[in-house]
């Protein structure tokens, strides 16, 4: 069972690029708008909170249909690199969320700003990671289908998690995130900060400080682990498609996790129970976060965001002297758990 938990005073969120595309339909910028509002409303407790709050989103289903249409009309339109297609995704879907968070906010009478940053993050030249593409990125295509692009397009693809098979391409680990100073002083203001989308802008930074662009996603969950860091913030929340994590997942003894060490999460990871590409990226950012400084990672679904941060639901992953003793806290947890959004507002 999961503990009480006090709403942090510094929070980031990493939202995935789902909530901005339609599961079905083809993504038409009014889709994309719809989907941002239902976002915006079901973030809108969390938005609400009298403290510093950070959004990471993601980007994989918007900048894989870019890279579609980069290779589809090559013969009439010079392709674009990828780190400018991920500049492109960055700054729209910011516009959108943060278009979609304000208009949210004024609906409930509140005048907190929302802004969205374009984020350059830095990468390692030598990371493995460029000579095996991993991250899936944009629709699903049947195996038929993925191999015919990749004959046709010169594409890489691969199957994705039993859902289908997607493109791949390169997601090294980010080094460093590019003037996170900005990041600070917005937050700091208490207004909503939306940086990092789509992992960053990935860069690679030369002796004498120049950077430039490089064809890559890195992975926001990461992304968003290594901001909070730096920033000083402690408590991580990922949204997904499903409110908790779970080992043996799709098979019968499937076990959701409602809490968990770091060392048990590490040893699970480990063991493969969750891929690359899907569940994967985010238990290694949960890994990485805290043991560079985090106090506790909370992953579940959009719709679920608010009870998880109040301790009803979710996967929360926490250091492991903070699961000693939980089968007896878990007998007194009901009477402790904070139970409306005013009282979140209020902790």
């Amino acid at each position: 069972m999961t503990q009480p938990f006090s709403v942090p005073r510094r929070l980031i969120v990493a939202v995935g690029g789902n909530a901005l595309d339609p599961a079905e339909g083809r993504g038409t910028p009014e889709e994309q708008k719809a989907i941002a509002a239902a976002t915006a409303r079901a973030m809108l407790p969390l938005l609400e909170l009298d403290n510093q709050l950070v959004v990471v989103h993601g980007n994989g289903p918007q900048v894989g249909k870019l890279l579609l249409a980069n290779a589809a009309a090559q013969d009439r339109v010079a392709p674009q690199s990828l780190d400018i297609l991920v500049a492109q995704t960055q700054g729209a879907l910011a516009y959108i969320l943060a278009q979609a968070f304000e208009n949210a906010l004024r609906e409930a009478g509140n005048p907190r700003h929302v802004v969205g940053l374009v984020t350059q993050v830095e990468v390692d030249r030598h990371d493995p990671a460029f000579a095996n593409p991993t991250k899936p990125v944009g629709p699903f295509f049947s195996e038929a289908q993925a191999k015919a692009l990749a004959a046709e397009l010169g594409v890489t693809v691969r199957e994705d998690s039993g859902r289908g098979w997607r493109y791949v391409v390169p997601s090294p680990k980010p080094k460093h995130i590019c003037d996170v100073s900005l990041v600070e002083a917005l937050m700091c203001g208490r207004t909503v900060v939306i940086a990092g989308g789509g992992g960053g802008i990935p860069v690679l930074r030369d002796e004498a400080g120049r950077r430039r662009g490089v064809e890559a996603v890195i992975d926001k969950d990461l992304t968003a682990a290594v901001m909070a860091n730096v920033l000083g913030i402690r408590d991580m929340m990922i949204l997904t498609a499903v409110p908790r994590v779970a080992v043996h997942f799709g098979q019968p003894q499937q076990r959701d996790l409602a809490r968990a060490s770091l060392s048990e999460m590490k040893r699970y990871l480990a063991e493969g129970h969750f891929p690359p590409g899907s569940m994967g990226p985010k238990i290694e950012a949960a890994i990485r976060f805290l043991e560079t400084g985090g106090r506790r990672v909370i992953i579940t679904s959009l719709e679920t965001a608010v009870p998880a941060l109040m301790g009803e639901t979710g996967t929360h992953i926490v250091h492991d002297h903070e699961t000693e003793g939980d089968d007896e806290a878990a007998a007194v947890a009901g009477s402790r758990l904070l139970r409306t959004p005013a009282a979140l507002a209020t902790a």
